[in-house]
């Protein structure tokens, strides 16, 4: 028991020496816009830029089909309760082939495209820098994004700082964020697989899913499509409430409603990046 107590002690030193280091960031930059999804890492970006900047920064929310109008909502919530300025930045994010079509690097025309936009308007409100919220557990993962953030100057400040997402939870619990213990989200873009294109009529049935299972409970889990079949990622100690009978023909049911053609459950579980392969 001791020794577990000092582990978290010795990780929670390490996230405030870390969050140092990100103060520090913020005021070299002097003022700044954060892309803000209103997910546990942009939060906790946006709160501590507006504790080290003020006024001198500004979130932007881009507003597109990719992502849910839940999470926008709570990302406006979250804005209006704190005080935050907050610019809505709408994007028709299937108005592009190269989206649209879904290749494997379509998180890189689409970041390309959106911090485009983004930088705009920085530029437009006098804000010196554009920052996202890419933390040092994402260089892990595929993420064909981070080229184009690099390309256009976009700045990293948790990944400048060290940041891992386990601290930036810390952290956020510390100054009770009420992201801190969220579950991990990824675009609704994610859930098809590379070379199907995306439309809006499949990103709204992979949206309404998955919101249908939220309201029953799974917090963590994703809904993949196939065509117009259902492929279900839960926690794997969800499994046994998943396909216990009414359950499993309750969702069936709503899910076929909803236009799907089949729907199944992935007996791996749930995980990210399972279509990038």
């Amino acid at each position: 028991m001791e020794e577990k107590r000092k582990e978290v002690q010795k990780e929670m030193d390490d996230a405030l020496r870390k969050e140092e280091h990100l103060k520090e960031i913020w005021k070299e930059m002097g003022s700044a816009a954060i892309a803000f999804s209103g997910g546990v890492d942009s939060t906790y970006l946006l709160k501590s830029a507006r504790e080290v900047l003020g006024e001198r920064a500004a979130a932007i929310t881009v507003s597109s089909a990719f992502f849910p109008k839940s999470e926008q909502k709570e990302a406006e919530d979250f804005c209006r309760q704190e005080g935050i300025s907050q610019i809505i930045l709408p994007f028709d994010c299937l108005e592009m082939k190269d989206i649209r079509s879904n290749p494997e690097n379509r998180c890189y025309h689409c970041k390309k495209a959106i911090f485009s936009r983004i930088k705009e308007t920085a530029e437009e409100n006098g804000l010196s820098w554009v920052t996202e919220g890419t933390n040092q557990d994402d260089l892990t993962d595929y993420r064909p994004g981070l080229q184009a953030i690099r390309e256009l100057g976009i700045r990293s400040p948790l990944l400048e700082a060290g940041l891992t997402k386990n601290e930036i939870r810390l952290l956020s619990r510390k100054y009770s964020l009420p992201t801190w213990n969220k579950p991990s989200f990824a675009c609704l873009a994610s859930r098809f697989v590379y070379g199907e294109e995306i439309s809006s009529e499949k990103l709204n049935m992979v949206e309404r899913a998955e919101e249908y299972l939220k309201g029953r409970g799974f917090s963590q889990m994703r809904v993949r499509i196939h065509g117009k079949m259902a492929r279900i990622e839960v926690l794997p100690e969800d499994f046994s409430r998943l396909v216990e009978q009414s359950m499993r023909q309750d969702v069936s049911e709503v899910l076929i409603q909803m236009g799907f053609s089949h729907v199944s459950v992935d007996l791996s579980g749930y995980r990210t990046g399972s279509m990038n392969t």
